[in-house]
């Protein structure tokens, strides 16, 4: 993957010369089902106008008789490329994380379902992201785009409201005009991660949030605050720390809140890499995490249940999330409106070691 480059991947097979000479056209569908070209071709394509039953009944003579459509054909009769467009941002802090083969490999099996391909590009900056979707615009590389993170003041939703190009956001907007979306509820999780720890004993709980860029940090943080006041519990302002994204940020935020003469027995954290700076914190300063300090975080990476002890957090299946913004982009590029494209699913809690009762020298 270069810089701006794309990599293309299919899932139609090459035909022998032999074969193509024999290949089943459209023609030879619609007279087998006694239906127009025209239908039969609307349902290859998944319009809204044709019935489910007609898409199945043609589905299936496909599979029959082994139909392959012709892509560059098609793209000319259709005006679609049967391609869904994906951004990657090299410049962002986990972009080389773990969890991007999972997403990937989710939206390329969410893709394949409806026999569409992915086309992957990267961009090392803002500018040259802007760049990279226009070039891919104007090229024709995509029937759509997948937008993850979701930002506060996004660029790329406005140029594709612009466009009138379908787009589907990992992440939600305030400004929720013409967006679809996929999102995992964190501000959910935010709020739960405190009425564990209150559950536990815990009063003096922070929160170290996310990057601010990113709209998710606001919603994590209101969940915060709603988890603090159902659990009875004041929110200090000291101990409500924002935009960190790195296991470094963790530490040197972590040293802070660990510092203060009444400092936290518990420490929420929005990113997962973040939480385990914190554990470098503790143990510069002799603290045991679980024991003497407890921290609840969010995204279920691999390091952090290879952790010690193992961290106690808020899982993501990014694979089920790259499946899900496929099909819904699929949809979107048929005709269904955004507002009805709009998902959200739970994180999933996975308690470990991490969390424990609040040192009896603590209580309050």
């Amino acid at each position: 993957m270069g810089h701006g480059g794309t990599v293309l991947t299919t899932n139609t097979a090459t035909l022998s010369n032999d074969r193509v000479a024999m290949r089943v056209t459209i023609s030879d569908m619609a007279d087998a089902l006694g239906l127009t070209k025209s239908t039969v071709s609307r349902a290859l394509n998944g319009y809204p106008d044709i019935s489910a039953n007609t898409r199945l009944r043609v589905k299936r003579m496909a599979e029959k008789l082994n139909y392959q459509p012709l892509s560059h054909a098609q793209a000319i009769k259709t005006g679609r490329t049967r391609s869904l467009g994906l951004v990657l941002q090299l410049s962002d802090h986990d972009a080389q994380r773990p969890f991007l083969a999972e997403f990937l490999a989710g939206v390329s099996a969410g893709a394949s379902t409806q026999d569409y391909t992915l086309t992957v590009a990267s961009a090392d900056n803002d500018n040259h992201l802007i760049e990279t979707f226009r070039n891919l615009l104007r090229d024709g590389k995509a029937d759509g785009f997948i937008l993850p993170r979701a930002m506060v003041d996004d660029l790329r939703v406005k140029m594709f409201r612009d466009a009138n190009v379908p787009f589907v956001l990992y992440g939600r907007q305030d400004n929720d005009t013409g967006c679809a979306w996929f999102d995992v509820r964190g501000e959910d999780a935010m709020h739960d991660a405190v009425m564990h720890l209150a559950g536990l004993g815990h009063r003096r709980i922070a929160l170290i949030n996310g990057g601010l860029i990113y709209n998710y940090a606001g919603l994590r943080r209101r969940g915060f605050l709603s988890g603090m006041a159902a659990a009875g519990l004041t929110s200090a302002p000291e101990f409500i720390v924002e935009d960190a994204m790195t296991t470094d940020d963790g530490a040197r935020i972590g040293a802070q809140l660990l510092d203060m003469p009444n400092r936290p027995t518990a420490i929420v954290c929005a990113v997962d890499r973040v939480a385990l700076g914190v554990y470098r914190a503790a143990a510069a300063r002799g603290l045991l995490i679980g024991s003497d300090l407890s921290v609840v975080a969010y995204d279920g990476i691999h390091e952090g249940a290879h952790a010690q002890p193992p961290l106690t957090t808020f899982a993501v299946d990014n694979r089920e999330a790259g499946h899900r913004l496929a099909t819904l982009l699929i949809r979107r590029v048929r005709g269904e409106p955004p507002e009805a494209l709009r998902e959200t699913v739970a994180a999933t809690f996975l308690e470990r070691g991490s969390t424990g009762p609040v040192p009896r020298e603590a209580d309050q």
